[in-house]
């Protein structure tokens, strides 16, 4: 029988006026769940701001995500041979033999994810000559990045080179109902004329302010079987870390939103992953202590009732911050970081993988 395990993220986030993920008309996103509108942010853009997060890490390889591959494999080749004239024609040539076409001008049809590691196989390819297709597609396939597995990765001409994702992220919606307000805003142009007392601009900003449910999964196994134990128990980590501490980047010079979990709830779990935000179906009415405290007692509520009827308990529990001791002891978020990898390693210790 496959082993599973599964870490799971529930964030409890109470951000300010705000306007964290606009849609196509620039209005913060909502949605409509158990039957009242609630702010949401998407999972793409929380991703964005955890892989920017990543790259911030020094023991992570983080790929990049682009229609200018083919410039990233001509520095590899241009590394190897600095002398080398025919760079840019080699690099284009060694993704044909995966399929993947670059313009001069716009680079690939579609955005292409790709490891450091693998660019660098590529452009060794073309370096030594070679011709056969099945080379080329082996050096796209092995040595990806920690974002690439957690993430996925979708090549449309050529399946086989496709990642599943190893890391599920859900939208981000507010555990009570909201209203979207406005902010009329006029900025004052600083060379008019004396006799004009007039704005040089006028405008509006919607926004609106929330407690956020905030829900990830990892599947370890799934991380483990592509970048073997040791690193898969410090991607964990580090996926952990990125989602704790990362914030979306949208209007932040206009509302300086940028704020730490209210309260963390991460679990370890062998049966599959479980998203608590029913906890939240029943919108939290208004209170004279906010919104986080009744949401604190809503969510570990619901987990304990999931625990009794439906889901096994977790194999492991971690909190920080106040208000989910009912789950598991408190500690500190660097705390919790550490006592998390070490559990990731010794669950994987008897099941080496990759």
């Amino acid at each position: 029988m496959n082993k599973r395990l599964y870490v799971d993220f529930h964030i409890l986030q109470t951000v300010p006026p705000s306007c964290i993920n606009r849609d196509d008309t620039g209005s913060p996103k909502t949605a409509v769940y158990g039957g009242v509108t609630r702010a949401r942010v998407s999972s793409q853009a929380w991703k964005h701001a955890m892989r920017a997060a990543f790259a911030e890490n020094a023991r992570l390889d983080v790929g990049k995500r682009t229609k200018k591959v083919a410039d990233l494999v001509k520095e590899q080749i241009l590394v190897l041979d600095s002398e080398q004239k025919k760079a840019d024609k080699m690099a284009k040539e060694a993704l044909k033999y995966v399929g993947i076409k670059s313009d001069d001008k716009k680079g690939t049809d579609a955005l292409v994810f790709i490891s450091s590691a693998q660019a660098k196989a590529l452009a060794e390819l073309a370096v030594g000559g070679c011709t056969k297709d099945e080379k080329y597609e082996e050096a796209l396939r092995e040595n990806p990045s920690a974002d690439m597995v957690l993430f996925g990765r979708m090549v449309a001409q050529k399946a086989s080179l496709k990642y599943d994702a190893a890391a599920q992220v859900a939208h981000s919606i507010s555990t009570h109902a909201v209203q979207n307000e406005y902010d009329y805003f006029t900025a004052v142009d600083d060379c008019q004329a004396e006799d004009n007392a007039g704005a040089g601009h006028l405008g509006t900003v919607e926004y609106n302010s929330s407690t956020l449910y905030r829900y990830a999964t990892v599947n370890v196994m799934e991380l483990a079987g592509k970048l073997g134990a040791e690193q898969a128990a410090e991607t964990v980590r580090a996926f952990g870390e990125a989602f704790l501490f990362s914030m979306p980047t949208g209007k932040q010079n206009s509302f300086a939103n940028r704020t730490l979990p209210d309260a963390v709830y991460v679990t370890i779990r062998e049966d599959q992953p479980v998203n608590l935000c029913g906890a939240f179906e029943r919108a939290v009415p208004r209170s004279m202590q906010g919104y986080a405290e009744p949401s604190k007692a809503a969510l570990a509520q619901y987990a304990q009732q999931m625990y009794s009827s439906f889901a096994e308990a977790p194999a492991q529990s971690f909190t920080v911050g106040s208000g989910l001791e009912a789950l598991a002891p408190a500690q500190t978020a660097k705390a919790m970081l550490d006592a998390l990898e070490k559990a990731v390693r010794d669950a994987l210790a008897g099941n080496e993988v990759g």
